[in-house]
């Protein structure tokens, strides 16, 4: 099991496609809105990253948690007073757990946001969702989380040649 703050940090990421350090961090109370269910991040790596992002039950259960009634303030709180949490304390509960886990070093967290963009596009078909939900202006960008399944796709040829039957003599056909 990992440890604290990372266990919430990665079903956070996994949920919401945030960037870690520029958006997840650096997330405030006064950027949620729990009565509308999202998150807005005014500051991101693009302008198009400026955007409000949906929350599943799990992360406003989370975020609701960290935030503890505050109404402002840093949302993932830093030991040291009035700072957010860093990338190196959250780096290294990564390394830890990706070690006590036996996972490839290659394995780095930054892949939940994509695992995040790939599951909102095989669940939606809609690269256009995952584009405004991962904060993306540019449709290549986009493209890496398509990962066409072969199943998917002899699924759809195999449909092109369904018999089906024909207006001029009820019979079936091919199309």
């Amino acid at each position: 099991m990992a440890e604290q703050p990372l266990k919430d940090i990665i079903v956070v990421m996994r949920d919401t496609g945030m960037r870690n350090a520029r958006e997840l961090y650096c997330m405030r109370v006064e950027s949620l809105d729990f009565d509308a269910g999202t998150i807005f991040t005014p500051d991101s790596k693009t302008e198009s990253g400026r955007r409000f992002i949906p929350m599943s039950s799990r992360v406003k259960q989370i975020i609701e948690a960290r935030c503890e009634g505050r109404s402002e303030g840093w949302v993932w709180l830093s030991r040291y007073k009035g700072k957010h949490i860093g990338e190196g304390l959250v780096y290294r509960q990564w390394v830890r757990a990706r070690q006590a886990a036996g996972l490839p070093h290659e394995l780095v967290l930054y892949c939940a946001r994509h695992d995040f963009g790939s599951f909102v596009l095989a669940k939606t078909g809609s690269l256009k969702a995952v584009m405004n939900a991962m904060g993306h202006g540019d449709v290549r960008s986009a493209m890496v989380y398509q990962h066409p399944e072969g199943e998917i796709i002899r699924n759809a040829l195999n449909a092109r040649h369904i018999a089906r039957p024909t207006v001029q003599d009820g019979n079936q056909a091919s199309a």
